[in-house]
């Protein structure tokens, strides 16, 4: 497992040595247990092996099966191990010698082609089916593991970074425009819409939730797999049940992540969704008396906290409050102090491969992962997903379901959740009901849905003669976003949820990131909010569930009623906020990032990128000198990114 290549010529011409050793020379600057190969005379696969399981220790990877005459190599842990004992029929007394590569290739023996369908993990694999002479693979639904491919009339490689297939004679390396057109022209944190590309023109990716089928005239055939969301509400009888049962899926979802030969280690911060993690990891590690490692990062010695009061840059208070509420922790608070976002952009541009949107986060992030490696962590676990998943319902979810209520009229119940409502954040019914009421009747309201750049005031980063020759923001709005970055979903919240799990241009970031820095550090990321059976459960439920008691977040909140303080769990006033001594921690190189900037606008291979206008005078209005606040705001995001790109061309 972590880390899978390879190569098929399909006119059946052997794999030189050369091609197959480039492959594998590019993997041996990441940790590794064992290296393995397998090959036949037009096939070569290749692992590199980081034990993170306790069956993965020696285990052949890849591996075949000479019976079925089946090859497979994988990057894959799987979670619903049990399940898939019971559904393939594998005696008791042979599971605990069964690896998931091999759970993998039995399920595909079963059930071929919808064989991803069944699998629960995070998982990218590629099985050579020799009876029927061609490669099948698939990406998780979320896709959690990267898969990159180059493909022509003769030769298929894959691997699971970028590097190794640039190495390749007869790959050349060139700039993806229509992929760079996306990354600059979306606003938010999507890097591309269309999950096929890659910053690299002739390699592609396999987008999340789709499977892969190679056969031997060159035909590729790429398809999803499966759809995410449920199509039945769950119906049970009080709210009791329903925490009983979520209890039941996260407590699962949680402790089959834990299975590691290792240390396990969490993210926390002070909210509601790593503390939830946390909170059941360290109730699990106790039973197997175990610890759980959590790893949270804060401000820097000497930052000044300039947020207001609804904000916490440190939330060191906060995260003590879970760690002493929860037990079995062992804290580690990180502030990495004379690091910062300038300091670890070439080494982040390394790791990525590409360019990336994350600035603010990128330095903690990686060294988090470096520190956890360092003390024999295999696994650490985060709750990123919870905002979508385990704590979905927002203010904007909480106006909506009143709005609701007014529309049908249902006013004792709108009266009582209302005043709940005002009572948990300290307002009143007359300052509430002309919002509730503008949600109620949309059509007195103006759409704010921006479907045309003449409505879009934000800077646009984009060269205007690369964003005409690729049409980017045409094909952005066919792909379902608006030119904010908005994904369109009509004015219900629950169907922006829906296409959030739907939409693989959602999930893609983080499967690149988690993929590539775990793979760097031997220390694989896991995130049980993201779980397939959570996911599934938590769309299921009826809305109500997540706004009742005048709480946003509702649902969270009750359930972990005995998993977190209440200082965590009912917290309604303060939010966390990473990132905000950014500025701060690059104060000492700000004058080198502004001379970077500025030469820059001069160099002919970014100014057909980038509309050099608009970054001068984000220049302008940064100053000299910037206040800390700048961090958030359009111009300093505009320029961080305008440098990534610029230190990415200059790599080419």
């Amino acid at each position: 497992m972590s880390a899978i290549a390879g190569m098929f010529h399909l006119n059946e011409t052997p794999i030189s040595i050369e091609h197959s050793s480039t492959l594998m020379k590019s993997y041996e600057k990441y940790p590794a247990d064992d290296t393995q190969t397998w090959q036949n005379q037009n096939l070569f696969f290749y692992c590199l092996n980081q034990w993170i399981t306790p069956e993965s220790i020696g285990e052949r990877l890849p591996r075949y099966d000479y019976e079925h005459k089946l090859a497979i190599t994988s990057d894959a842990i799987i979670d619903n191990r049990e399940e898939l004992f019971e559904r393939l029929q594998i005696r008791k007394q042979d599971r605990n010698k069964i690896t998931d590569s091999e759970l993998i290739l039995l399920s595909y023996k079963k059930w071929g082609e919808e064989s991803p369908k069944y699998l629960v993990g995070d998982f990218v694999f590629l099985i050579w089916d020799e009876n029927m002479r061609k490669l099948f693979g698939a990406r998780d639904f979320s896709g959690s593991r990267t898969f990159y491919y180059y493909s022509d009339f003769n030769r298929f490689a894959f691997s699971t970074t970028i590097e190794p297939l640039l190495q390749l004679p007869f790959i050349k390396k060139g700039l993806n425009d229509m992929w760079m057109a996306e990354f600059l022209a979306i606003p938010n944190m999507v890097e591309a819409v269309d999950m096929n590309l890659t910053p690299y023109s002739g390699i592609f990716q396999l987008p999340p939730c789709h499977s892969i089928s190679i056969i031997m005239d060159g035909t590729i055939s790429i398809k999803k797999y499966q759809q995410v969301v449920p199509t039945e509400e769950l119906r049970l009888k009080s709210n009791e049940e329903y925490e009983e049962a979520f209890s039941s899926v996260f407590h699962n979802a949680v402790s089959q992540r834990l299975r590691t030969r290792g240390n396990s280690g969490s993210h926390l911060s002070g909210g509601l969704d790593s503390g939830a993690v946390a909170s059941f990891a360290a109730t699990a590690l106790k039973k197997a008396n175990k610890k759980l490692h959590t790893y949270s990062y804060i401000p820097s010695n000497d930052f000044v906290d300039w947020t207001s009061n609804f904000y916490a840059a440190d939330e060191t208070p906060y995260i003590k409050e879970t760690v002493s509420f929860v037990g079995n922790i062992e804290d580690h608070y990180m502030s990495f102090d004379g690091k910062s976002p300038l300091t670890e952009l070439d080494e982040m541009l390394e790791i990525m491969e590409m360019p990336y949107k994350f600035f603010e986060n990128s330095f903690w992030l990686k060294g988090i992962f470096q520190e956890a490696s360092n003390e024999g962590i295999k696994v650490m676990l985060n709750g990123a997903r919870g905002n979508h998943s385990i704590s979905w319902g927002s203010w904007n979810l909480t106006m909506n379901y009143y709005a609701n209520l007014l529309k049908k009229l249902r006013w004792i119940r709108l009266n009582q959740e209302l005043g709940k409502y005002c009572i948990n954040y300290q307002t009143g019914k007359s300052v509430m009901l002309p919002l509730i009421a503008k949600k109620a009747f949309p059509m007195l309201v103006q759409d704010n849905q921006i479907n045309n750049l003449d409505q879009y005031d934000a800077p646009l980063l984009i060269n205007t003669n690369l964003s005409r020759r690729t049409n980017v923001f045409e094909k952005i709005q066919q792909y379902g976003m608006d030119l904010s970055g908005k994904v369109v979903s009509g004015n219900k919240l629950n169907d922006f949820r829906r296409n959030h799990f739907e939409l693989p241009y959602s999930w893609n970031k983080t499967g690149v990131v988690t993929t590539k820095i775990s793979l760097r550090y031997g220390v694989w990321d896991r995130d049980p909010t993201n779980d397939l059976n959570v996911v599934r459960f938590c769309l299921s439920l009826p809305e109500d569930q997540f706004v009742k008691g005048g709480m946003d977040r509702a649902f969270i909140r009750r359930t972990t009623k005995k998993s977190l303080p209440d200082k965590i769990r009912l917290n309604m006033k303060i939010r966390g906020l990473q990132g905000a001594d950014t500025i701060h921690r690059m104060m000492p190189h700000w004058n080198s990032f502004i001379s970077e900037l500025k030469e820059l606008t001069n160099d002919s291979r970014v100014t057909e990128l980038l509309n050099i206008d608009t970054v001068k005078q984000a220049l302008t209005r940064m100053g000299e000198k910037p206040r800390l606040e700048h961090v958030f705001n359009d111009d300093f995001k505009l320029l961080s990114r305008s440098l990534i790109v610029y230190r990415f061309i200059k790599k080419f």
